[in-house]
């Protein structure tokens, strides 16, 4: 065993397997380092930003409660708006009585 890793190594092949495995090691360290890294610096930017997200959801959920508020004003002044609509046909219906000549 030990005379064919001499040989392994002593060859280009070897010399290439080598290379490749201590490239491989290399990318393993530089992603495990890499992610550690990206972890520190955007765990507190993720949290901040849930934080915002966390207040933008209350705000919208203010907002929806002032439009339904608003919708229901809106439905009661057209109520009103019909009424005082119903009762401007009457007026002009008296006023044409009024106005009308009597022979």
């Amino acid at each position: 065993m030990t005379l064919l890793f001499i040989q392994l190594a002593q060859t280009v092949t070897g010399a290439v397997i080598t290379i490749v495995a201590l490239l491989l090691v290399a990318v393993i360290i530089g992603y495990f380092t890499a992610w550690l890294y990206a972890k520190s610096v955007y765990t507190p930017v993720i949290k901040g930003l849930e934080t915002d997200k966390a207040g933008l959801i209350m705000q919208v959920a203010g907002l929806n409660d002032d439009i339904n508020k608003l919708t229901g004003k809106i439905e009661k002044l057209n109520d009103k708006i019909g009424k005082l609509e119903d009762e401007l046909v009457q007026k002009d219906k008296e006023i044409k009585k009024l106005n009308k000549p009597k022979k």
